[in-house]
């Protein structure tokens, strides 16, 4: 049984910034994406949708990012513009899971989200399971409403991340976990 388990049990995150060529070709990408969209979805909404930011157009969209980041706060220390600048340029792919939002069906928005938060997961569990690394990313840039536009979101639809992916190009180590004892704990009535 324990066999079954060892993907979760040993995916872990890989920093952006330490994500580097090759991504998955198309037909992995394709494999990859039909995969991670097999999500709970309570009232088969597919309330989700995926943008795929690669080559000379993440690079644009980092650039614009970094500007945004910039107007926000003219004060930014050079570090963190800096920081804004570079980080669309490690991971060759990009993957934004964004949230596509049904007023009218009677599914509390929270499910909707969930279900497209299980996409973004499924990336990350995706990409580990093919000797890939990746990271979920949300920050500033997920809830801002000039990326949004820029994105081309539509007013149901909001960012439920950026999920860097490439190959990692150093060894990760795992961070501490914490203990199951430390979390469960049982229902008595």
């Amino acid at each position: 049984m324990h066999d079954a388990l060892s993907l979760l049990q040993q995916r872990h995150s890989a920093p952006s910034r330490q994500l580097g060529e090759p991504a998955p070709d198309a037909a992995t990408l394709r494999a990859l994406l039909e995969a991670s969209i097999r999500v709970p979805d309570h009232g088969k909404l597919v309330p989700f949708r995926l943008i795929e930011l690669r080559g000379d157009a993440k690079l644009r969209f980092g650039a614009q990012l970094a500007e945004r980041a910039i107007r926000r706060d003219p004060n930014l220390a050079d570090s963190k513009r800096e920081k804004e600048r570079n980080r669309y340029t490690y991971a060759p792919l990009v993957i934004v899971v964004i949230a596509r939002l049904h007023d009218d069906a009677g599914i509390p928005e929270i499910e909707q989200k969930l279900c497209a938060g299980n996409v973004a997961y499924n990336l990350l569990l995706g990409t580990y399971a093919l000797g890939f690394g990746a990271q979920w990313l949300t920050g500033w840039a997920a809830y801002d409403p000039e990326v949004a536009a820029l994105l081309g979101l539509a007013k149901n639809e909001c960012v439920i991340g950026f999920v860097h992916i490439g190959t990692p190009q150093t060894e990760i180590p795992d961070r501490d976990r914490p203990a199951v004892d430390d979390l469960l704990s049982q229902w008595q009535g």
